[in-house]
């Protein structure tokens, strides 16, 4: 069994926040492989199962605050019995361009707090994890104001490819293992872009 997990805020008010853009894309992996995301009855997260290219997957996303989605992930990985080298966490990366993509098979969270608090809730940073760039803001913005805000109309496009992307390299993962989904899909774009 594999476990995919988007972070994000929950609530509409937050859905096309640069901050939601990993819960969008693992949305919108489930509805293309018809995968049902429902209310856990503990809610702390939406999850769905179903299959990917044959491989038995759970997506899902947590229905917490951001610094709150260990206590999700964590859920769901004892519920699954899922081995932290078969979770993948998607989330969004202030020091990428917007656009750009990259898996790693482990690593510190970089001062995001939805990282933070997974690898305080599992106890260990050893779990992949999709990074979607998302720019910085300007020197004068503050972080929370900037991830808490959407994309303007040009970084929507940018963002839509990534997007699409990081639906295949997610699928490349699930079929053929993450050192095959680093080399395809951590190679820098000429058209990265900073927002």
């Amino acid at each position: 069994m594999k476990l995919i997990v988007g972070l994000g805020n929950p609530g509409i008010v937050y859905r096309s926040n640069r901050h939601n853009i990993g819960m969008r894309i693992a949305g919108t992996l489930a509805k293309e492989h018809r995968i049902r995301l429902s209310r856990d009855k503990s809610v702390l997260y939406k999850e769905g199962r179903g299959k990917i290219g044959g491989i038995n997957v759970v997506v899902a996303h947590p229905l917490v605050f951001m610094n709150l989605s260990g206590q999700s992930v964590r859920a769901l990985v004892i519920k699954y019995r899922v081995r932290l080298e078969d979770l993948l966490v998607v989330c969004d990366d202030l020091d990428l361009n917007a656009g750009s993509i990259r898996i790693r098979p482990a690593g510190s969270h970089a001062g995001h707090k939805g990282l933070k608090s997974i690898i305080e809730h599992l106890g260990s940073d050893s779990f992949p994890r999709l990074r979607v760039g998302i720019g910085r803001p300007a020197a004068k913005k503050d972080v929370s104001d900037f991830v808490l805000s959407g994309f303007t109309a040009q970084q929507r496009g940018l963002m839509r490819e990534a997007a699409q992307r990081a639906g295949e390299c997610l699928r490349v993962w699930l079929r053929e293992g993450i050192k095959q989904a680093m080399n395809q899909f951590n190679r820098k774009r000429q058209d990265d872009e900073k927002l």
